[in-house]
């Protein structure tokens, strides 16, 4: 009987495949637990701090408005929400009806002198009763100074609340508080409200844009319609309210959109 000869040659290279096999062991391991940790910083960690602050910032904005109510000033500027002689509906008998020609480009349901938010600035709570959602509307879209602070960016090229046109917005659909997660749960006469510091503005549900190209700047128009999609939109000027966010999840690739329309206006007290 043969006994097998082992050379040191052969141990040694053994022992570097070991090493060799336990260090790749190891690596994988800790890119593994790397990836674990990016992933529940993404989806746990942004969401429950973007959330607290986005809270944080809803109950400051109230206590100010509530401070100046107690003060007996109005709206920005000190100016009252019905100075411009506004009705507390837009479709009251005193004043045309949104939507309706020439009218609807002129009137606004704004105080006069109310001044236009900073960059940035928080400065209206979005209330959307079917998603249990209320959170702060900031100036912008830019993503680390609004978007993934838990706050809803209004695009600054459109109109603000009760004017005439069109008030458009954006929310994460995930991560960073994701305020617009459940947007599709949205139904036609579903009520999305905007309060400011000067009056509660109340927008129905009219439309619902289910998917279109990220770059479809149509539907943030003063009187939205889609270039991409062209049976989904609006022909006549009014007041209308645009929500967009990102489709589907957890991608940037295409955008989702909900149209809409003033029904009412109530002035602080």
């Amino acid at each position: 009987m043969r006994v097998p000869v082992v050379g040191h040659g052969d141990l040694r290279r053994r022992a570097r495949r070991r090493r060799v096999l336990w260090g790749g062991g190891e690596v994988l391991v800790t890119v593994g637990v790397v990836l674990m940790l990016l992933v529940v910083h993404q989806l746990w960690w942004t969401n429950r701090e973007a959330r607290r602050g986005a809270e944080r910032k809803v109950e400051a904005l109230e206590r100010e408005w509530g401070a100046e109510d107690g003060s007996g000033s109005g709206g920005v500027d000190g100016s009252s929400a019905a100075s411009d002689g506004a009705d507390t509906s837009p479709t009251g008998s005193s004043s045309p009806s949104p939507g309706t020609g020439a009218a609807a480009r002129q009137r606004s349901y704004v105080p006069v002198g109310s001044s236009r938010p900073r960059g940035s600035q928080a400065y209206a709570i979005l209330t959307i009763p079917r998603l249990h959602l209320r959170v702060p509307v900031a100036e912008g879209v830019s993503k680390p100074n609004v978007l993934n602070r838990g706050y809803v960016g209004h695009y600054p090229d459109t109109q603000q609340p009760g004017q005439a046109g069109n008030f458009a917005v954006a929310g994460h659909r995930n991560t960073h508080g994701e305020p617009f997660r459940y947007l599709p749960r949205l139904r036609p006469r579903d009520v999305v409200e905007v309060e400011t510091r000067s009056a509660t503005y109340t927008y129905t549900v009219d439309k619902i844009l289910p998917q279109t190209s990220s770059r479809d700047s149509g539907v943030i128009r003063p009187v939205p319609h889609s270039v991409v999609r062209r049976a989904y939109g609006y022909d006549d000027p009014g007041y209308y309210i645009t929500l967009t966010t990102c489709t589907p999840e957890f991608t940037s690739r295409y955008r989702m959109v909900v149209w809409g329309k003033l029904t009412s206006m109530r002035p602080r007290s």
